[in-house]
């Protein structure tokens, strides 16, 4: 996602940028042997999800945000 300077995120870009750092900021409040574990997963989970799923596919994109801020 990394947009550079000058460049706007869409909505559903810090839509999904705001869970991804949810997700991280949920895993500070772990012991820090299950913190990196979390993180770990959070991270790859995403990066796949950003492989596979289409940019323009956003009736799926809209099902993983929904899909994620209901875990």
């Amino acid at each position: 996602m990394g947009a550079s300077k000058g460049q706007k995120l869409s909505g559903m870009q810090r839509q999904v940028l705001s869970l991804y750092r949810g997700f991280l900021r949920a895993a500070r409040s772990k012991p820090t042997e299950d913190r990196r574990q979390i993180e770990s997963i959070v991270s790859a989970e995403f990066r796949r999800n950003s492989k596979q799923v289409d940019r323009k596919n956003f009736l799926h994109i809209e099902y993983l945000l929904r899909r994620g801020k209901t875990l």
